[in-house]
């Protein structure tokens, strides 16, 4: 099979008229991560991952909460309803699964007989089952509304164009696999999104990724950030990242010069087996044992991490370049899975290869709801796209409110809790700027929850990034997750510019940046070749906590008075001089982010964060009051 071949535009109208006002609702389901948005007219109104609502991290079942949600929020009924839109096509996958597991008869059989029975219950038949689970959600089984089916790199393509502030740009979408894409290159215009090329399985970036996921010890398709993370622990200079670079390039896969690659299929076992890779030949190529699980990471995995993620940023340039080659157009949109590297973005960016650049904050499974909603609401009903300064995303705080707590019912079962309530942000914003200049950790739970795996000032954990052993703090008493894991910051615009040089926007977290040299503190010469503990914990700035040991940081700017933490940005920098926040998702490892003032009191109850910001209540607990 070749590496890339050209393809068609996928979605098309049929309908002789439209309606004035099309309501689409997009769905994403029993994959990974389902979600549910719900567009009006070309205005995102609502979209929110199930697993919020289930608590099941990575819920892949029927959306069926965020659905009522996305209803809810819009104030509209099913019969108000112009179009349901599932963001893949359920054949086209079921028919990659035949060829793959005959292609690779007889060893791939039993991950075929363990396919099989999901797929003749419910997703071959997928029409049929998304009817049924509407119609148990109160749509009328007689309803003539469209069941559409848009392709997956559609949907992610779409997700990334049309939000975006750009009235026509090229579109890079590059991920595991949908139906038979692993990467594809666009254009957009307008209403018109077209597809130009794609690569196909097996031949994935982002499998490859998670095949390094696996082997370093890893959860596939939920710890790729992680091994993101480890990988500047690595050391560029040894000998050892040099020639994992080489066995990766040289045995693992072969890369063309538009930036498509090709798998060694020899050491890959995901097309037949129930696991990554096969692990005795991954052995022997990289003379490193496969890390199990909560095993010590080593030198060795920081590096393989490390030459890992050097690859992947030079494919990821050369099929941004191709991009520009083949339409032409200066402004690029990404969305995909690896679309959320954000060190990649970083080195995207400043390569100056576009003279602006937008990225789909929801980039992964879930997004695909919410561009399938918007390509049918431009390429099926032919709405007239509006093009926004900034975005069209409104900050992708696109799901519900938390509620209000009920004070006396809390004081009553905590009588050992502070409870203060505000009605002035100004106030509110100084009081617990307060608490994080004194090393307090307060969560915060205000507005419309974000969408996307990111917390973005909605669902925040917040701390004082300068405050000594900040980021061991909160990753071992506050996330229980793993000491190297780095954190990032929130900051005003102007901290962009003084701290990182970055005049850009960058508002959902997905540019990673180089600190200021002046702002860096002198390490020992012998750093790039320290344990991972002692690097991690050697003084590199007075900003400790959110630069990262290659003194990066992963950049989330904050420029409108619109934004959930403007006043506490500008509390802060009136105490400290700096406008700048430790900002963590409000969740402990393996939870999905919160959603409700329950779900924010009970993860502040159980862990030793200091405060809670609930609406308008901060609840403390007696000895960490100020």
């Amino acid at each position: 099979m070749p590496a890339t071949c050209a393809v068609a535009p996928v979605l098309q109208s049929a309908l002789s008229f439209c309606p004035e006002m099309p309501t689409v609702l997009g769905i994403s389901a029993y994959y990974h991560d389902a979600a549910a948005a719900l567009v009006r007219d070309g205005k995102i109104v609502a979209a929110v991952q199930e697993e919020r609502f289930s608590r099941k991290k990575n819920d892949a079942a029927f959306p069926a909460q965020s659905i009522q949600y996305c209803l809810q929020a819009a104030g509209l009924g099913w019969q108000e309803i112009d179009a349901i839109v599932f963001y893949d096509k359920p054949l086209l996958k079921f028919e990659r699964l035949l060829e793959t597991h005959l292609w690779n008869a007889p060893r791939g059989f039993l991950p075929f007989l363990k396919a099989m029975p999901v797929w003749m219950r419910q997703k071959l038949f997928l029409k049929a089952e998304l009817k049924k689970e509407l119609s148990a959600l109160g749509m009328d089984k007689r309803s003539k509304v469209p069941l559409l089916f848009s392709s997956h790199h559609l949907s992610h393509a779409a997700s990334a164009f049309y939000p975006s502030p750009f009235e026509e740009a090229a579109v890079l979408t590059i991920d595991g696999v949908g139906e038979w894409a692993t990467a594809s290159i666009a254009s957009g215009k307008g209403n018109t999104l077209t597809l130009h090329k794609e690569m196909h399985y097996p031949n994935s970036l982002g499998l490859l990724y998670s095949a390094f996921t696996y082997y370093l010890g890893f959860k596939v398709n939920e710890g790729e950030y992680k091994v993101m993370g480890l990988a500047p622990y690595g050391d560029p200079h040894a000998a050892e990242t040099k020639a994992n670079v080489e066995r990766i390039t040289g045995a693992l896969l072969t890369v063309f010069e538009d930036g498509s690659i090709q798998l060694n299929e020899k050491y890959f076992s995901f097309g037949y087996a129930l696991r990554m890779v096969p692990d005795a030949k991954w052995e022997a190529l990289f003379q490193l044992k496969r890390r199990l699980p909560e095993e010590d990471i080593t030198a060795a995995h920081c590096n393989l991490a490390l030459a890992l993620q050097m690859v992947t940023e030079s494919i990821v340039l050369q099929l941004a370049a191709h991009a520009r080659q083949l339409t032409g157009l200066n402004r690029l949109c990404l969305a995909g899975g690896v679309a959320l590297n954000c060190v990649a973005n970083g080195k995207l960016r400043q390569s100056g290869m576009f003279s602006d650049y937008w990225i789909q904050p929801a980039a992964g499974d879930a997004g695909g709801a919410l561009g399938a909603a918007l390509a049918v609401t431009y390429q099926y009903f032919h709405t007239r796209r509006q093009v926004a300064p900034g975005d069209t995303m409104q900050g992708a705080f696109l799901g519900p409110e938390p509620g209000e707590v009920d004070i006396p019912a809390l004081q009553a079962a905590h009588p050992d809790l502070h409870i203060e309530r505000f009605e002035d942000e100004a106030t509110l914003a100084a009081h617990v700027a307060a608490q994080l200049v004194q090393g307090k950790i307060v969560g915060w739970c205000r507005g419309r929850m974000e969408f996307g795996p990111r917390a973005l000032g909605a669902r925040s954990i917040l701390a004082d990034p300068t405050f000594p052993g900040m980021q061991k703090k909160l990753n071992l008493h506050i996330k229980n997750r793993e000491a190297f894991r780095p954190f990032a910051p929130v900051m005003l615009q102007e901290e962009a510019r003084q701290f990182y040089n970055a005049s850009y926007l960058s508002p959902y977290m997905l540019l990673v940046a180089p600190l200021v040299e002046k702002y860096r503190l002198p390490v020992p010469e012998n750093y790039a070749q320290m344990p991972l503990m002692e690097r991690l914990y050697t003084p590199r700035s007075k900003l400790q906590a959110v630069v990262h040991v290659d003194f990066s940081s992963r950049l989330q700017i904050c420029d409108s008075e619109q934004h959930p933490l403007w006043n506490l940005l500008h509390a802060s920098r009136q105490l400290t001089g700096t406008g700048m926040l430790v900002n963590t998702s409000f969740n402990v490892k393996d939870q999905p982010i919160v959603a409700t003032a329950m779900d924010a009191l009970n993860c502040f109850l159980t862990t030793r964060m200091d405060s809670v910001v609930i609406v308008s209540t901060i609840i403390s607990k007696k000895e960490t009051t100020p």
